[in-house]
């Protein structure tokens, strides 16, 4: 059984900080890369971040470099988005998925093996 659970979505002011949990299990964690993506309402989704241990490369959009990181445990089969500085519009339901090896540099979902089911993040001004 594949799954994805991710944790840690709530609310925060602007301006604060949130860490979101993808805990991963029924595949081997380091194999995979992992990426978040959100999707706010009326809006598509669109890629945040994604990291590959195989090679080690992170990617982050635009509107979030130098505000998130993407961080994993392969111990704990768990992945993390630390969120800080939040602004209203990264409100959004987040969700972790992974592929196998390597991340689209273009954050594309085109190579999504497994989605989680989201975690709803709210942003207040």
């Amino acid at each position: 059984e594949v799954q994805l659970v991710e944790s840690g979505g709530g609310l925060v002011q602007a301006g604060g900080s949130l860490r979101l949990s993808c805990a991963a299990s029924g595949f081997t964690f380091d194999d995979y890369a992992i990426s978040w993506f959100r999707q706010a309402p009326g809006k598509e989704r669109e890629g945040v971040s994604c990291f590959s241990a195989s090679d080690g490369s992170t990617y982050y959009t635009d509107s979030v470099k130098g505000r998130f990181t993407i961080s994993g445990d392969g111990a704990k089969n768990t992945a993390y988005l630390h969120m800080n500085s939040l602004k209203p519009e990264d409100t959004a339901v987040y969700y972790c998925a992974a592929s196998r090896w390597y991340c689209d540099s273009h954050l594309g979902d085109r190579a999504i093996k497994y989605w989680g089911k989201g975690t709803l993040v709210t942003v207040s001004s």
